[in-house]
């Protein structure tokens, strides 16, 4: 690769890194292992990047690389030991407290995965059907289906959470 687009490499990945690391976390619900899955991706993307001129959105290129990898690191077995407990919060969303931010994180842990993934693609990532279809390798159907039945078990988790908050707790926040 010549130096030119090793820095264009360089570059394009300093400026996408923190969200491709959130959406790998998001997808696994574990800082190392996204590491690990976001590192794999971006080492394809390297390999590859010299013949990605032609591509017409290389973020939801890269997007799709990083989701493919996390989704391929969560079948492998010895991916599903954990070596220690919840990873520190590294990102801080608006008007949110750090409870509510640990029980919507356990919710999503609670989907499967291909349900978690089209979830936080099509929210998060604010992807369209179509895109996140094209994501996941499944159809548009697939994916507003997904997205439907993993909204609604969050809804009955974070409503359930809601009910058995005693009423003085929730008001005092």
């Amino acid at each position: 690769m010549r130096s030119t687009e090793e820095n264009e490499y360089v570059e394009y990945v300093r400026s996408r890194l923190p969200r491709l690391h959130r959406v790998a976390y998001l997808v696994l619900g574990d800082a190392d292992r996204a590491d690990d899955a976001v590192q794999d991706a971006l080492a394809v993307l390297y390999r590859r990047w010299n013949r990605l001129a032609g591509v017409s959105s290389l973020d939801a290129y890269v997007h799709t690389m990083v989701v493919r990898a996390c989704l391929a690191y969560q079948r492998r077995s010895w991916a599903r030991v954990l070596l220690r407990g919840e990873p520190p919060d590294r990102t801080v969303a608006p008007d949110t407290t750090a409870d509510d931010r640990l029980v919507l994180r356990a919710a999503l842990r609670r989907l499967p995965e291909r349900q978690r993934a089209a979830v936080i693609l099509r929210f998060l990532c604010d992807l369209p059907v179509d895109e996140t279809a094209r994501v996941l390798g499944c159809s548009e159907g697939t994916v507003k289906s997904r997205v439907h039945h993993g909204l609604r078990a969050l809804r009955t988790t974070l409503r359930d959470r809601t009910h058995a908050t005693p009423p003085a707790e929730r008001t005092s926040r």
